[in-house]
């Protein structure tokens, strides 16, 4: 992780949670950072990029202002149901701006993206005929008219999984050009927007987290995770959705821990 020197990263949703640990982290390792977000973050010798992404307007103009080459593309954006655009937050803004910066050769190859998805995101495989429904369409508007014509898709569990879906989707086209694209996708974390959500969102796993001794995941080892992806520690990773749980999901899987059932975590 410390082949950061020197290079610059870029970090969408940088302003807090796990997008602020992870800038903080890259800054750490040599990089040099630049953040994009609707918030403004703390003062630091950061640069800082103003992005809404649920304008295209103001994707676009944030993408021309970000100088390449970009090394390691971090997309950390996230809102939870019942906000305003979260189909775009969640994955219409972001895969725009992963269309443009490569679009403006920003990109080169060597370099990573990482996404964050979620453990909501698990079972995207049953749903693929709908996620390649929106995926499969040229451009921001195209998209975004498919989700007007499917309301009941706005919500957090179907955006996470379409990231997860693209990601993996991308994965070969983007290899050859040199460049990597996975996404992590945290268990509960303590993070802002899980404090906003903590009845639903800290609760689920108490008691695996509790038998197994341990706290909240915090925002820190996802962004260990995020920036290992995008090291050449992690060269022979692509395409791939690293689930960072505690081995939550896992334990579920294997039937030695029982929690409430996917589709009751997923409203």
């Amino acid at each position: 992780m410390s082949s950061f020197e020197g290079q610059h990263v870029v970090v969408v949703g940088g302003a807090s949670g796990m997008g602020a640990a992870t800038a903080a982290t890259a800054e750490q390792l040599g990089a040099r950072v630049t953040v994009m977000d609707v918030q403004v973050p703390p003062p630091s010798d950061r640069a800082f990029v103003s992005c809404d992404l649920r304008d295209r307007t103001s994707t676009d103009a944030a993408a021309d202002v970000v100088d390449g080459p970009i090394d390691a593309l971090v997309s950390c954006a996230g809102v939870a149901d019942g906000s305003d655009g979260i189909e775009r937050v969640n994955l219409i803004g972001q895969v725009h701006l992963i269309d443009r910066f490569l679009g403006q050769e920003k990109l080169p190859r060597g370099s990573a993206v990482a996404m964050i998805s979620s453990t909501a995101g698990l079972g995207w495989e049953q749903r693929l005929d709908l996620i390649d429904q929106v995926l499969g369409l040229d451009g921001w508007e195209a998209r975004q008219r498919w989700m007007d014509e499917h309301p009941e898709l706005k919500s957090y569990v179907f955006t996470k999984q379409a990231v997860c879906a693209f990601v993996s989707g991308r994965g070969g086209a983007l290899l050859a050009r040199g460049i990597r694209i996975n996404a992590v996708l945290p268990g509960p974390t303590d993070t802002p927007l899980a404090r906003a959500n903590a009845d639903t969102w800290l609760t689920w796993g108490a008691r695996y987290r509790e038998a197994a001794g341990v706290p909240h995941l915090v925002p820190q080892q996802q962004a260990d995770g995020l920036l290992f992806l995008c090291s050449p520690a992690a060269s022979g990773i692509n395409g791939t959705t690293l689930v960072i749980d505690q081995g939550l999901y896992g334990a579920m899987g294997a039937g030695v821990y029982v929690e409430r059932s996917r589709a009751a975590a997923s409203t």
